[in-house]
């Protein structure tokens, strides 16, 4: 018998996967040594580290491509990042990978990201000396923000695969998952999205496409997983076919060019930069005014590497709140006026 569960799970993963996938006794470790956990392997307590940090409460009012969308329906960045996870997770059981690492990556992929999406994010890669990379800064968070500059202390192999979950480079097939998932989440879910604003019909996106991925959402998704189990089982890679990555490529060109970069989208961008860049110059000059965590690193690294930490971690709402406190006057009444 075991002596623990966490054992009992090694002893799983060597009968059960693939010969190519990363086992969790394996692992490369972390940074800083720690006691084992009798009952989770380290990709399991990754994982639960993600979900109950701040930042990852934050994504549920992060925008993924609409801004401050009227309705309760419209995807946000936690939405978006447990669809990565349910898809990178079905990629992963079908190819007989390790499915807690795969969700453990697919988790912390976006704890990075900026407030107001895509666009607060080209915004802070313009106001930020090197550049913003929220990829890069999702790790940053796991490794340096989080617990009040302690870090998670994930493993190698976790924060491995969030650094490269926007290309193909990951060092595990299961940060490919992640990496194949978020591309085919983000496409269908910004083109339902894109319907149900009225940018685009379903009669708009072109036949051959859909001939080949689908005509609804649960078809295209099941038509990419399907495609990379065939393409990928028991083989040293994840990728999908041929025909069905060649008309993803073309689904997202359509994207890019019907929704991404439309006047519709971009609409609130230049609002946006506005907002942001008066508050990095705001901070940039007041690093008092932040609170203690990024002040310190504003000391400890530069003002320009804690302001940029510090606003990719707001939210929408929190962004607007902050710049209404620094920018707009409050508004006041004489006590005879009340009467």
């Amino acid at each position: 018998m075991e002596k623990d569960v966490r054992s009992k799970t090694y002893k799983n993963e060597q009968l059960t996967l693939s010969v190519y996938a990363a086992r969790s006794k394996d692992t490369k470790g972390r940074e800083r040594e720690e006691e084992p956990c009798a009952m989770r392997t380290d990709y399991q307590r990754d994982r639960d580290r993600i979900i109950y940090c701040k930042a990852f409460a934050r994504l549920k009012n992060k925008t993924q491509v609409f801004f401050s969308p009227e309705g309760d329906h419209y995807v946000t960045r936690l939405t978006h990042t447990l669809d990565v996870a349910q898809i990178a997770r079905s990629i992963a059981r079908a190819l007989s990978l390790n499915e807690d690492l795969t969700e453990a990556i697919a988790l912390g992929h976006d704890l990075g990201h900026t407030p107001f999406g895509h666009s607060g994010e080209r915004i802070l890669n313009k106001l930020t000396p090197g550049g913003f990379r929220h990829n890069e800064q999702s790790v940053r968070v796991v490794e340096k923000l989080e617990k009040d500059g302690a870090g998670l202390n994930l493993t190698y192999e976790v924060r491995d695969g969030i650094l490269n979950h926007n290309g193909d480079n990951a060092s595990t097939l299961e940060g490919r998952c992640v990496h194949l998932a978020d591309r085919i989440a983000y496409i269908n879910h910004d083109l339902n999205d894109a319907i149900r604003a009225g940018v685009l019909t379903a009669d708009d996106v072109p036949k051959h496409i859909i001939k080949v991925l689908g005509s609804t959402s649960r078809e295209r998704i099941n038509t990419a997983i399907t495609s990379i189990w065939k393409e990928s089982a028991d083989k040293p890679y994840v990728k999908m076919e041929e025909k069905v990555e060649r008309a993803s490529a073309e689904l997202r060109a359509f994207m890019f060019e019907r929704v991404y970069r439309t006047t519709y989208a971009m609409g609130e961008e230049e609002k946006a930069e506005r907002m942001l860049t008066c508050m990095y110059g705001y901070f940039m000059e007041n690093p008092r005014k932040m609170p203690p965590l990024y002040y310190n690193i504003s000391q400890e690294q530069s003002p320009a590497r804690a302001v940029c930490d510090y606003i990719s971690s707001m939210t929408d709402r929190y962004a607007v709140y902050m710049f209404n406190k620094i920018f707009i006057p409050t508004g006041w009444l004489l006590n005879n006026e009340l009467n």
